[in-house]
């Protein structure tokens, strides 16, 4: 949420409604609290500056992000022939189905097989093929019920191309790892940014004594800055919870501070329950399916032995496992294959089990629930943040925040501009005054850099993008001085 500067060049540092920060009506507890004194010029300086300088990045992704919530449908209408089926009576055998695929694409080896949870949704025969993109696989659509293939497409994990473009879009702006910079960024100052937006809105509700309702409610005023400013606290605290999720959940898979926090996580919460398809007894790891990565299985010839793909769908059927779910066969023969429960859109029932390929016996089984709450939490708020919780709920929730946030940074343009000055024609209003921090009391000081220091190793780019902001704000005060004219 970003904030307006002060409407003149005067060094007394103002809130977000104008109150001078150190008289008494712009103390915001009874008798003037000084740490709010301290605090507040301090938040809004930071709020500002990260508004103005930050906020474009904040609009690319809410923008490209609002076109994501569109993508579920756009890929359904777009892959209709290859993702929808007229349900029918039984299904073909899953090896029928396999079989099928294989005899118009023989290319490469079968990675995974998704049989689906929707009776009017075709299976996904995926292929591991020498000479495609990065990323990419050849899948093959057979209808489940006549075995007959569809059609086929490349496909980036579960998402078809049309979906991949959009998702690059939004994550990377198709620049490769440069790109992802973008959107790390955005997503380790919207946390900040609306914290402090949202601590200055309720502090100046408790000065002014308004109701609760008041937070939420537009002051009817005439057109002008104070009925901007109001309408940019009444969205924020609205989309509060919304925009502080999608910061949290974006960094949490970020390329730098993804890894830290991942780092943390680990310190802090006992490891997962791995699934164990080791046959030879060693306990060894493996063979689970991964989306973002298909590896090479075995031939066709070696996977026809034993209990093969329909032993497969007995053995899930036998355990409960219901569809979609994902059939991994293994990549040597002392490995057990694996089914995985692949329902993005309440993964708490993603249960996974490893079947003997010989015998069709169930060696190992980790259900969804063994997993540490820190695991469970990271699964739900990444799909969640992908839009695959609640279904068409989800994706709205998404929508409503994407379009929340880029509301709330041209409001504060729209603030900023309409705090010139009278005698400016044109142009946004002046920049805050400096001194925020040489004001307040040392002992905040210090505990503001400790905090901002731990931010900045978790969450890098915050810190680096931090550092940057001081660095340029002390060197041009310096210049600012050398150029004031002598007494």
């Amino acid at each position: 949420m970003t904030t307006a500067p002060p409407t003149s060049t005067t060094s007394v540092p103002t809130d977000p409604s104008g109150d001078p920060a150190g008289s008494p009506a712009g103390a915001p507890a009874p008798q003037g609290s000084r740490l709010w004194a301290a605090l507040q010029p301090i938040l809004l300086r930071l709020h500002f500056y990260a508004g103005i300088l930050v906020g474009p990045f904040l609009v690319v992704a809410a923008t490209t992000g609002l076109l994501y919530t569109l993508a579920p449908t756009i890929e359904r209408v777009v892959y209709d022939d290859l993702l929808v089926v007229e349900q029918g009576d039984a299904v073909a055998p899953l090896s029928e189905q396999v079989a099928a695929a294989r005899a118009v694409h023989p290319e490469g080896t079968v990675a995974v097989v998704e049989v689906p949870g929707d009776p009017e949704t075709t299976t996904r025969v995926t292929l591991a093929v020498d000479g495609l993109p990065e990323g990419a696989a050849q899948t093959v659509f057979v209808d489940p019920y006549t075995a007959q293939v569809a059609g086929s497409e490349l496909t980036y994990g579960p998402w078809l191309p049309a979906r991949e473009w959009i998702e690059t879009m939004h994550s990377s702006l198709h620049l490769g790892t440069v790109g992802t910079l973008y959107s790390e960024l955005a997503a380790s100052w919207l946390g900040v940014v609306v914290l402090g937006g949202l601590a200055m809105w309720i502090a100046r509700a408790v000065r002014r004594k308004r109701t609760a309702r008041a937070l939420l409610v537009p002051e009817k005023v005439k057109p002008g800055r104070r009925r901007t400013l109001s309408w940019h606290g009444v969205v924020g605290i609205l989309a509060a919870t919304g925009l502080l999720i999608l910061s949290i959940t974006g960094l949490t898979w970020s390329e730098h501070a993804g890894a830290r926090i991942g780092d943390l996580r680990a310190a802090i919460s006992p490891a997962a329950p791995v699934l164990d398809t080791s046959l030879s007894g060693d306990g060894g790891e493996g063979g689970g399916h991964d989306h973002d990565a298909v590896g090479a299985a075995m031939a066709d010839a070696d996977l026809a032995h034993g209990a093969s793909w329909d032993g497969m769908t007995a053995a899930a059927s036998a355990e409960g496992l219901v569809g979609p779910y994902d059939v991994t066969p293994p990549s040597s023969h002392d490995q057990a294959w694996t089914v995985t429960e692949a329902a993005m859109s309440w993964p708490a029932d993603n249960d996974s089990i490893a079947v003997d390929g010989h015998t069709g016996a169930v060696v190992d089984r980790v259900d969804f629930a063994d997993k540490p709450l820190l695991g469970k939490l990271t699964t739900w708020g990444i799909n969640f943040h992908l839009g695959n919780l609640f279904g068409l709920a989800n994706l709205l929730f998404l929508a409503g925040t994407a379009l929340a946030l880029i509301v709330l940074v041209v409001l504060g343009y729209r603030m900023w501009w309409q705090r010139r000055p009278k005698q400016q024609a044109s142009g946004p209003g002046p920049l805050l005054q400096r001194g925020a921090l040489r004001r307040a009391p040392l002992w905040l000081t210090v505990g503001l850099f400790v905090v901002a220091a731990g931010l900045a190793y978790y969450v890098p780019l915050f810190g680096l993008t931090l550092a940057a902001f001081l660095v340029v704000d002390v060197v041009a005060g310096l210049l600012a001085r050398r150029r004031a004219p002598r007494p």
